[in-house]
């Protein structure tokens, strides 16, 4: 969905990118992107500050951004800098401007940024994943906890961060510093490939969260309470009977949607005492979310 909910871009392995206007319930085709000579794996929208603007990733190796002018969509660039299928990609948060995570089966993440003079400026994180990456996820800008005694009219602390997930076992954050991508942390839980990652938006409490999938069929929620980002801690979400392939936050960062080798999609929330409940569990072709109850849904 793009930001404010009233269309959807999807991609396929039938090599297309389409986008939906899904406003008042409907599903109207309104643009069909063919550029990609692969089956496209992830799409991506920007903030909508920067215009209509959605990045596609596809196995053929290529990163295409597509922008909408005038009710018609081209390609704005195209990333061709990876030797293997490009997985996953992720805009970064609106303050820092356009900037784009890329990871690919290479191994490497590439991060193009929009440069004033409309040039996209590639720096690239080279074997960031032995064998592979699968999933990269940005931090929120500002870091959780530094705005607690902040004088006002002081900037807040923005600070560049990614998660990412690969076929090496590993869930790695990643930071940028003078200008520079390095090995912030190493987080090691999984026993298999981690197929996806996401790092929760922030609502204002001092705590980093992060959420990890993979191929051992466990999804791990990591949290972190110390703003220099040095301590994580892993707890144990569910272990399912099949490969986890996504996770995802809601904007509140409150509630986790988890899909799987199941064909299920379940949303998971924490409880007050820190403990993870499955609320809503979804089989495939079943239309509706039937399983929240009024009280669950009055308690988000």
């Amino acid at each position: 969905m793009d930001y404010y909910g009233t269309r959807l871009a999807t991609c396929s392995s039938d090599r297309t990118v389409k986008i939906f206007d899904v406003r008042n319930g409907g599903q109207i085709l309104v643009a069909d992107l063919r550029g990609h000579e692969g089956p496209v794996w992830q799409v991506a929208w920007a903030h909508p500050m920067f215009g209509n603007i959605l990045a596609s990733c596809s196995y053929d190796r290529k990163v295409i951004i597509w922008k909408e002018e005038n009710g018609a969509w081209d390609k704005m660039h195209e990333y061709t800098g990876h030797e293997s299928s490009v997985n996953s990609v992720c805009w970064g948060p609106y303050e820092f401007g356009l900037i784009l995570a890329c990871g690919s089966s290479d191994g490497a993440i590439s991060l193009l940024t929009l440069t004033g003079d409309q040039q996209w400026d590639v720096k690239k994180i080279s074997n960031a994943h032995t064998i592979g990456c699968n999933a990269v996820s940005w931090a929120p800008a500002v870091v959780p906890g530094s705005l607690i005694d902040q004088p006002s009219g002081q900037k807040p602390n923005y600070v560049k961060r990614f998660v990412s997930g690969g076929c090496d076992n590993l869930v790695k954050l990643w930071k940028e510093e003078d200008g520079q991508w390095k090995e912030d942390q190493k987080l090691e839980a999984h026993s298999d490939w981690v197929r996806d990652v996401g790092w929760a938006p922030s609502i204002g409490l001092p705590t980093s969260t992060i959420a990890s999938c993979s191929q051992d069929g466990r999804v791990f929620i990591w949290t972190c309470d110390d703003p220099a980002g040095n301590t994580w801690t892993a707890k144990l979400l569910h272990k399912f009977n099949d490969v986890v392939w996504h996770v995802s936050w809601s904007i509140t960062g409150n509630i986790l949607a988890v899909s799987g080798g199941d064909n299920k999609v379940t949303l998971w929330k924490e409880s007050m005492d820190g403990q993870w409940a499955c609320i809503s569990d979804v089989s495939k072709g079943q239309g509706a979310v039937s399983a929240i109850t009024d009280s669950q849904q009055n308690e988000q």
